[in-house]
């Protein structure tokens, strides 16, 4: 089975679209690392926040 996410993904946060598409970093198991642009970079649990993929940014 694949991971649902890989380093390179573009992602956003649900209750924050605010932060902008961000790059997951790495992922191990439910634990990503997702650099966004306005807030850094943030472990995110995916089994409380599923982040949605999205298309890397233009540009």
């Amino acid at each position: 089975m694949q991971a649902p996410y890989a380093p390179g993904d573009w992602v956003e946060h649900p209750f924050h679209p605010d932060w902008g598409a961000g790059q997951v970093q790495s992922a191990i198991g439910p634990r990503v690392t997702v650099n966004f642009p306005h807030v850094g970079k943030q472990l995110i649990n995916t089994d409380q926040v599923p982040l949605r993929p999205v298309a890397p940014p233009e540009g």
